[in-house]
């Protein structure tokens, strides 16, 4: 700052990672913007919470403090599915998880009420604010709780990814406006308002599960900018206030950001304190688009990112490539070239880019695609194929998720964008996730069914014998998702020994996290749309169980 000649920063953002200058990671993506719109910004990362050492090094802010809890949930963070506390942290240097407190949010915006008394707002935001901000299931605590804002005592929240809404809000706020009408944000109010949709209020979730599936019911449904309204909900005496989400990024837009000025480093002020980990994936990874509309049931990425896919230019993505190679630690690779899901760059469905998200039907679940979805991986293919040929460019790898039944569902591209992938963009094993191959499991998590994972196989196998390559699948299985019994896992593994020819050395016991259909099944122990009661495994011992059915664990024979 006083190199600068700044006498106060205008936005002071805090973070539950360490400052990583990348595009992969929120508070720097939300500093270079408000910088490019000539604001003086000031980044803490993962501060003491147990001094004013940290939070009063850069002084107080004139518009606004944003606090974030980081790149992850700070509960998916800190702790396992099975709630035993995690002993590593790929955000924080040295790797050890020491730094990020539990319910981080919660954590920094009372820190800063402790020493700025009458301070300048607070704002939230991140994966961790967006998906409590309204009413929803804690795992952690085995509760529903209140949305963020009334537990955290902030003034704001900024929900979803959050560019346009908080370069708006810091202009209202540096002009003396209310920020009050501006898409994609939250504030509590003392009066509803009244043309937007009511949801059940906090205290009738608490008594009626069914009331608690209405209310997500309308939350999920109301997350497109085209198509969505506003929400309310009744909490104690006051409300909850969502506006309608803000718009999303155009693709000129999405170029704009990924061109900032990232450095793409680790902060001076950390490295004394040694490496973080997941610079060793996302220094040289390509962030090629946003969204997903796989609307798996366990997964939140649309309703923080959304579900419309906005793609980022090949020539754009070509350029990032190029600007690698400047680097003294560029050695030829690039880490992932991909996105939520990568093979859903380049199209999406033109009534949902006019219309917005059908709250109706779902772009794809376990029987089919809607046959709006022009499915077409032509664009991938070409966009592959310039970046691989970049001068300096050793490999080009896809890290990033795939959609095995996109691929067979897309008669005109989906083989040849396969064979590109398998000669070129793979390395030693391509990642790909059933989850389960029981079928009523199957639909409980909004996946495609188990023939599609057997054909793509099939095909996958066939290439790399063509190919001359030994490259192999790896699969994604998941434990306890609610409705799956032991004999689920049974058949599990009897699938993946006979039809997939493996023995599964890994699989996740399932997580209820917020803002997911899983969860809401988790907690009411209910179908979200018939209201049949399913079973759910909430014993954490037989959740390790189901896992160790299908996971095989070692056992060490000790001579004594």
């Amino acid at each position: 700052m006083d190199a600068r000649g700044w006498d106060r920063c205008d936005v002071i953002l805090f973070s539950g990672d360490a400052y990583i200058d990348s595009p992969f990671i929120g508070i720097a993506v939300i500093g270079r913007i408000l910088q490019k719109h000539g604001y003086r910004v000031g980044v803490i990362g993962q501060p003491d919470v147990d001094s004013d050492v940290d939070i009063a090094r850069l002084g107080e802010p004139k518009l606004f403090w944003g606090v974030s809890g980081g790149s992850i949930d700070s509960m998916v963070s800190n702790y396992t599915a099975t709630k035993k506390f995690r002993n590593s942290d790929d955000y924080t240097p040295g790797g050890k998880n020491n730094k990020r407190p539990d319910r981080a949010a919660l954590v920094y915006s009372n820190l800063i009420r402790r020493y700025f008394k009458n301070t300048v707002p607070i704002v939230l935001g991140g994966i961790e604010a967006s998906l409590r901000r309204v009413t929803h299931y804690d795992y952690w605590s085995n509760k529903l709780r209140k949305p963020i804002l009334f537990d955290a005592k902030a003034d704001y929240l900024v929900y979803g990814m959050g560019e346009n809404a908080v370069v708006a809000l810091a202009s209202a706020l540096k002009a003396g406006d209310d920020p009050r009408t501006i898409r994609g944000i939250c504030y509590i109010a003392k009066e509803p308002v009244d043309e937007y949709i009511q949801l059940p209020a906090h205290a009738d979730t608490l008594t009626d599960k069914e009331k608690y599936i209405d209310h997500y019911n309308d939350f999920y449904n109301n997350n497109d900018p085209i198509s969505a309204r506003g929400l309310c909900q009744k909490v104690d005496t006051r409300y909850l206030i969502q506006n309608p989400p803000a718009d999303y990024l155009c693709e000129e837009e999405m170029d704009a950001g990924a061109a900032l000025s990232f450095t793409r480093e680790l902060h001076p002020h950390h490295q004394p304190e040694g490496r973080v980990k997941c610079l060793e994936t996302i220094k040289f990874s390509i962030m090629t688009h946003r969204g997903c509309w796989g609307e798996c049931n366990f997964c939140a990425i649309g309703v923080h990112q959304g579900r419309t896919i906005r793609t980022r230019s090949e020539a754009s993505i070509v350029k990032e490539a190029r600007d690698f190679t400047k680097y003294k630690d560029f050695r030829g690779i690039i880490s992932d070239v991909g996105g939520p899901t990568a093979n859903m760059y380049g199209y999406e469905c033109d009534r949902k880019l006019k219309k917005g998200t059908c709250d109706h039907m779902r772009c794809v679940d376990t029987q089919r695609l809607c046959k709006m979805m022009p499915v077409d991986h032509s664009r991938n293919i070409e966009m592959l194929r310039k970046v691989r040929v970049v001068p300096g460019v050793r490999k080009a790898f896809v890290a990033s998720g795939v959609r095995y039944d996109l691929i067979i569902a897309d008669k005109n591209h989906g083989y040849s964008y396969l064979k590109e992938m398998v000669r070129h963009h793979i390395s030693g094993q391509m990642k790909v996730a059933p989850e389960h191959t029981k079928q009523q499991v199957l639909e409980l998590m909004g996946k495609p069914g188990k023939q599609t994972l057997i054909d793509f196989k099939k095909m996958y196998d066939r290439l790399n014998c063509e190919a001359g390559k030994k490259q192999y699948l790896t699969y994604y299985l998941i434990a306890a998702h609610p409705g799956c019994k032991d004999k689920d896992m049974h058949e599990l593994k009897r699938f993946a020994t006979q039809e997939l020819n493996i023995n599964p050395e890994q699989a996740q016991v399932f997580t209820p996290t917020p803002g997911t259909y899983s969860s809401v099944m988790y907690y009411t122990e209910m179908e979200p749309k018939t209201r049949k009661k399913i079973f759910v495994e909430k014993d954490t011992r037989r959740k390790e169980k189901q896992k160790e059915i299908v996971v095989k664990l070692k056992i060490r024979t000790v001579l004594i």
